[in-house]
């Protein structure tokens, strides 16, 4: 069994959320429609050239 990284569960930590960077990604990809994430990104890359190719969807 794996043991967890705090003792309570459903508790947890995160270094990026309390320095607010995860805020600030969210703030630019909305501001600017890019996505931050590696998923994202490669899906909106792939509708654009989709597009390119077929026309609208």
């Amino acid at each position: 069994m794996a043991k967890n990284s705090t003792p309570i569960p459903g508790l947890s930590f995160s270094w990026k959320r309390a320095l607010g960077i995860s805020q600030a990604k969210q703030k630019l990809a909305r501001e600017t429609g890019v996505p931050t994430s590696k998923a994202g990104l490669e899906r909106k890359i792939g509708n654009i050239i989709l597009k390119g190719l077929f026309g609208k969807k």
